[in-house]
């Protein structure tokens, strides 16, 4: 089922990355063990079968071969959450944790720079709508999950990967980079009429008297196809 779109939980103002500071004490790390072994079993996957009422998306061909069906768009699993994500060009395997909006109404962000993380008041991944998930670029001890994250280029594909095996497979169209002040709400958190991506990071200059970096990075993505891996 679709989550109401994000405009039911607002009354205004930008939804933009929230404080984007180095998290202090925190040790950037390679992600925990439940979250790899995504593209270690990728080989092994079998697609997905096609859905009634599946979603028709784009036909474009992948960067990185996966074995799902472009095209088909299989509903996510009831009851089940997001668990990790995975994308290739960065070499990312992180987990994911679920993000809500913190007291200024921005997107809240991970608690730890190694992970990502997913806005649970949107769509899940595979549901029609904008996705978005957001981690830190970098943290006092190095870089962390987004750290490349301007370095995707259209036709890259990111996966979400939900605990039970089912994929989402989606394939990059752009990367922009805005000031806080000038952040797009609507492109980023509007409706689609497609299951879409939003990842979210930091980037431009560090403001040393407020703490946090002056811009957002923003990665768009649309749905190519879902799958399954052996869990």
């Amino acid at each position: 089922m679709r989550r109401a779109p994000l405009r039911a939980w607002l009354v205004g103002g930008v939804l933009a990355l929230g404080a984007c500071a180095p998290p202090a004490g925190t040790t950037a790390s390679s992600p925990p063990a439940a979250a790899t072994g995504v593209a270690d079993q990728a080989a092994g996957a079998s697609t997905a079968p096609a859905a009634p009422g599946a979603v028709t998306a784009s036909s474009a061909g992948p960067s990185t071969d996966v074995p799902w069906v472009p095209g088909v768009v299989e509903p996510p699993p009831e009851g089940v959450e997001p668990w990790g994500v995975w994308i290739p060009r960065l070499g990312v395997e992180a987990s994911l944790a679920g993000l809500g909006l913190d007291d200024a109404g921005e997107l809240d962000v991970p608690d730890r720079p190694e992970v990502a993380g997913w806005y649970v008041g949107g769509p899940r991944p595979g549901e029609v709508g904008p996705t978005v998930v957001a981690g830190h670029v970098d943290s006092t001890t190095g870089p962390a999950v987004f750290a490349r994250l301007h370095e995707l280029r259209e036709g890259d594909v990111a996966h979400l990967v939900y605990r039970d095996g089912f994929v989402v497979t989606y394939r990059v169209r752009g990367v922009e980079r805005y000031g806080k002040d000038a952040f797009p709400t609507e492109a980023v958190y509007g409706d689609t009429p497609v299951p879409a991506l939003r990842l979210i990071t930091c980037g431009g200059e560090f403001d040393r008297s407020a703490g946090s970096y002056r811009d957002n990075v923003v990665a768009y993505a649309d749905v190519l196809g879902t799958w399954r891996y052996d869990v």
